[in-house]
C-alpha cells in the first residue's frame, strides 16, 4: 500500500447515550477506495466528523499527510474534500451558479474546471437549471462536484449514492473508480448500499457498536466470505454472540 494519506489511531468520541466511537484506528493510501459498512447509530457519521474537525475526540490522533488535524487543522485538511450532508445549496442559483460561488474560494482554479465536474458527476444538462427545483440525488451529485471543484487528493463520502437513480449510480461509480485509478484520488465511502461498495471498493471494514470490527482487502473478503453482504453478516453475528 502507498504511504498513508489518512493515519487514525485509537479515535475515540462518546455521547452520553452511550453511542459514539471507540478505539478506530484505520489508515488509508493514495489510489485507495474504502467502504465503511455498518447499521444506522454504529457511529458512521461521528467517525467521519471526527476525522475532519467537525466534533472534536476524546482520546486519539488524526493525520493528513502527515500533518495532525489538532495541530495543524488547514494544513492537514487542505487536500480533502468533503459531502457529508446533502441539500445545502441556494435555490435562486443554477448549478454551474453554485460551483461558481465554490470556485471563487480557489482563485488559481481555471473556470473550466467548473465544467469538468458538471461533466463528471453528470450534471452537465442540468447546468443552467435553478438549483431549487432539484431532487435529493441532484443535490447529492451538486455535493459532490462541489468537493471535487478543488481537485482534492482526498475525498469522504457519507451516503453517496443517497436519492440516486441507477443512471446516477453507475456515473458516481464510474467517477469514483476514474479518480481513484487515473489521479489517485483515495476516498472513504460510508455507505448501507454493500452490494454497490461491492463493484467499487479496495478496501471494506464494518463499524459494529462504534468499534471496527473486520476490515481487509475486498478481493480478500470476497475469497473468505463469498460478497460483502454475508461479510458483514458474519460480523454482525459474531457480534450479537459475544453479547456486545
Amino acid at each position: 500500500m502507498n504511504d498513508a494519506l489518512l493515519e487514525v489511531c485509537g479515535l475515540t468520541k462518546l455521547f452520553r447515550s452511550g453511542r459514539g466511537v471507540q478505539e478506530i484506528s484505520l489508515s488509508i493510501g493514495a489510489g485507495e477506495i474504502y467502504g465503511l459498512f455498518g447499521p444506522n447509530g454504529a457511529g458512521k457519521t461521528t467517525l467521519l466528523k471526527l476525522i475532519t474537525g467537525l466534533i472534536p475526540a476524546a482520546g486519539g490522533q488524526v493525520r493528513w499527510f502527515g500533518h495532525s488535524l489538532e495541530d495543524a487543522y488547514e494544513t492537514a485538511m487542505k487536500r480533502v474534500g468533503c459531502v457529508l450532508e446533502a441539500g445545502g445549496t441556494y435555490g435562486y442559483l443554477t448549478a454551474r451558479g453554485q460551483l461558481e460561488q465554490v470556485r471563487r474560494h480557489y482563485p488559481n482554479l481555471a473556470p473550466s474546471r467548473t465544467d469538468e465536474v458538471l461533466e463528471l458527476t453528470g450534471l452537465r444538462p442540468y447546468a443552467g437549471e435553478r438549483t431549487r427545483g432539484f431532487s435529493l440525488g441532484m443535490k447529492q451529485r451538486l455535493a459532490l462536484a462541489s468537493a471535487l471543484l478543488p481537485r482534492p487528493s482526498f475525498v469522504l463520502l457519507d451516503e453517496p449514492t443517497n436519492g440516486l437513480d441507477i443512471e446516477g449510480i453507475l456515473e458516481i461509480r464510474g467517477a469514483v473508480r476514474r479518480l481513484a485509478e487515473e489521479e489517485g484520488v483515495a476516498f472513504l465511502i460510508s455507505s448501507h448500499m454493500i452490494g454497490e461498495m461491492e463493484r467499487v471498493c479496495s478496501r471494506a471494514g464494518v463499524l459494529l457498536g462504534g468499534r471496527l470490527v473486520l476490515e481487509g482487502q475486498v478481493a480478500d473478503l470476497l475469497q473468505a466470505y463469498g460478497s460483502l453482504e454475508a461479510m458483514y453478516l458474519s460480523a454482525a453475528g459474531q457480534r450479537i454472540r459475544e453479547g456486545a
